[in-house]
């Protein structure tokens, strides 16, 4: 789709000259003659670009500029003026503008200036949708006691420059509350600097961690930053300490106590400024009392301890994050967003889920991939998420809460229908056969008891 250019110049003959030229070049251009006409074509196109002419009678160009960075703040706008100079230059870019070209109008130059301001455009939108994107990263679902106890925690913590040590168990969602911690802090427009620390070969963590110099050893072409000093006034995220080798811990707590470094390969001491979120899955003070861990370490992260729920501990959250996996697959895949059925959700909360929300997730995902129809019901999750008598049991459950004998064995044999129905891939004859009443005495059941064709 080609980039709409918004021409505003009093001078009709210079509108047409670049109209002509900007459609050559393969953009979509409209013109204006005065401020308030080009404002009132942005409101109705939003164009990538505006090309401003500074002195216009009424609303000038600067005014018009002004007006534009008020309520379009990333359109774009290069300012055009046959009057120019250094004062006024100044003025419009300090107001917003991308660039000021003086009147004659070099083709050249305006080409190459506005290719340069639609380029940055560009880069703003990806900028735009990573901000989106590490959003979602950093929103944690669910209602639960346990997690708005946790939301709370992370509100206060976030502003703060605390350190914090997070534990929580494999798939919790460790990082997800790391990323939170981030985004509610005064360094969130600074990097969130992520380490692996149980990726990390022993033999490579002082030049992972402080980076080298070149021809610190061999292969080391250039001069590398590492994460501490990428991480500079920003947030260093320790994931998995717990893994992290003795030797490796001995070096991380230096950096950690003195926040100054040398590279490998360097003399130069270089001071940062980085606040520490780790995290771990094991038991810190077992792992001290195994001689694997250094206790002086633990004293030095363990500031604000912060525990992640287990899934098990909050099966409230299971509906809520069931629906967001089926929207984010849905979008990811181009398909159209399948349902779930209370049974199904029932089925889900019943299993103690080891491998927390990331085995959840998996599950979710696979679900959506195989099951055929729109709707996922409790006959569609595998073993070992489901147990023998899961599936029939909310139905039990539906005709016990009815008031009479009557009520219960017309939920009862509502359920049951339904469920043969499925068992045989919703054809009435074989299903008939197969619970031994007549097609039609079948087709009239299903009909009173209002169940629908689960084949749709």
């Amino acid at each position: 789709m080609p980039r709409t250019i918004l021409v505003v110049d009093d001078e009709a003959s210079i509108c047409q000259s670049l109209e002509g030229i900007l459609t050559d070049e393969g953009f979509e251009v409209i013109s204006a003659e005065s401020g308030a006409e080009a404002l009132e074509k942005i409101g109705e196109t939003i164009p990538d670009l505006v090309l401003l002419d500074i002195w216009m009678p009424g609303l000038d160009g600067i005014q018009t500029l002004v007006k534009i960075k008020e309520s379009y703040p990333y359109i774009q706008v290069v300012m055009m003026s046959g009057h120019g100079n250094i004062e006024t230059a100044v003025k419009a870019t300090k107001l917003g503008a991308y660039d000021f070209i003086e009147k004659p109008l070099s083709m050249e130059k305006l080409l190459l200036s506005v290719n340069n301001a639609l380029a940055f455009y560009r880069l703003e939108e990806e900028v735009n949708l990573l901000r989106e994107k590490q959003k979602e990263k950093s929103h944690i679902t669910g209602h639960s006691k346990a997690i708005m106890q946790l939301k709370e925690q992370i509100k206060i913590i976030g502003p703060t420059n605390a350190w914090v040590l997070i534990s929580g168990e494999n798939g919790t969602g460790k990082e997800l509350v790391a990323h939170s911690i981030h985004r509610m802090s005064r360094r969130a427009h600074k990097p969130m600097v992520e380490v692996n620390c149980a990726a990390i070969p022993e033999d490579l963590i002082e030049s992972e961690l402080f980076g080298h110099e070149k021809g610190a050893f061999t292969g080391a072409a250039t001069m590398r930053k590492g994460k501490f000093d990428l991480a500079n006034e920003g947030t260093i995220f320790l994931d998995e300490i717990g893994d992290m080798s003795l030797k490796a811990q001995s070096k991380t707590l230096r950096i950690l106590q003195e926040q100054t470094f040398e590279r490998v390969g360097g003399t130069r001491t270089i001071k940062v400024d980085v606040r520490v979120i780790a995290a771990t899955n094991k038991d810190l003070e077992a792992e001290i009392e195994k001689g694997t861990f250094r206790e002086d370490l633990y004293y030095r992260l363990n500031v604000i301890p912060v525990r992640v729920p287990p899934l098990r501990e909050r099966t409230e959250d299971i509906p809520d994050l069931v629906n967001e996996f089926l929207e984010q697959f849905a979008l990811s895949t181009n398909m159209s967003v399948k349902q779930i059925t209370p049974r199904a959700i029932d089925v889900l909360q019943r299993y103690k889920w080891p491998g927390n929300v990331r085995e959840l997730k998996n599950l979710v995902e696979r679900l959506v991939i195989m099951t055929p129809g729109a709707t996922i019901d409790a006959d569609d999750i595998p073993s070992p998420f489901i147990r023998k008598g899961d599936v029939l049991k909310p139905d039990y459950e539906e005709a016990l809460r009815q008031d009479s004998i009557r009520k219960a064995k017309a939920a009862f044999e509502k359920a049951y229908i339904q469920g043969k129905l499925k068992e045989y891939g919703w054809n009435i004859s074989q299903t008939a056969e197969a619970i031994g009443i007549e097609r039609s005495n079948l087709h009239k059941k299903i009909k009173a008891y209002g169940i629908e064709d689960g084949r749709s």
